[in-house]
């Protein structure tokens, strides 16, 4: 099955983009998406560690599993702000 993936603040200079297509096979989570991405991220371990995660535009956890045309955003946090 094919999701979109999109990238948030600094995850778009990690993975060179806003977003992109990947390829999951049936049944896959939230979770093996994210093991996928951390292998490409290895020089950062502590990247994708707090990340937020949207799937069609609503939280997921890392057990929800994905289907066919998800959008899935990977929302790292935030920091900064003027008071």
């Amino acid at each position: 099955m094919r999701v979109t993936v999109l990238f948030f603040g600094v995850l778009k200079e990690e993975f060179g983009g806003e977003s992109e297509e990947m390829e999951l096979p049936e049944g896959s989570t939230v979770g093996d998406l994210l093991q996928r991405y951390a292998a490409r991220a290895a020089s950062r371990p502590k990247l994708l560690q707090s990340l937020a995660v949207a799937v069609n535009r609503e939280y997921a956890g890392v057990a929800d599993i994905l289907q066919q045309g998800d959008e899935v955003a990977l929302l790292p946090p935030v920091s900064g702000g003027a008071r």
